[in-house]
């Protein structure tokens, strides 16, 4: 099992519409970044486990956890011309773009902010650290084990 950190806007979509979706499981589309979606495409699996980080809002951290349910098949976004992720580049034949889906666990206890990741010394190894700005990135078992701790 492996361990990552999902970036998203909860004004678009947040740790409560996850909960809230039905199933309490959704497509994670929209990804447009090759690094991010090499990531998903490559390297998430079934039953990892997701830190779900709200960013570009008021209260940016860690907000809730969730659990791939899927592995990566094409986003269905980079065909649909009404879609903000829409590829005109993408086809059937070779999708540029991949989800995977997630399942709701939790909320946190508390979110564990940005600030006080950054504070953290026992946080060695998180892109976010480092102003890593990547929507899909992977997270060191040490650094999941200390941000968990932290919520509590």
């Amino acid at each position: 099992m492996a361990y990552w950190l999902f970036k998203t806007e909860p004004d678009a979509f947040s740790i409560d519409d996850l909960k809230s979706a039905p199933a309490q499981t959704t497509a994670w589309e929209g990804v447009r970044n090759y690094q991010a979606r090499n990531f998903m495409r490559d390297d998430v699996k079934l039953g990892d486990l997701v830190m779900i980080y709200h960013s570009s809002c008021k209260q940016v951290g860690v907000a809730g956890i969730a659990t791939v349910t899927a592995e990566a098949y094409p986003d269905p976004c980079q065909f649909d011309l009404s879609s903000d992720y829409y590829d005109p580049k993408s086809s059937n034949d070779k999708p540029r773009w991949v989800v995977v889906e997630v399942s709701y666990q939790q909320h946190l206890s508390k979110l564990v902010s940005l600030k006080a990741i950054k504070k953290n010394d026992a946080i060695t190894e998180i892109a976010l650290k480092k102003g890593g700005r990547l929507s899909v990135m992977p997270v060191t078992q040490a650094d999941w084990n200390e941000i968990m701790k932290m919520a509590q």
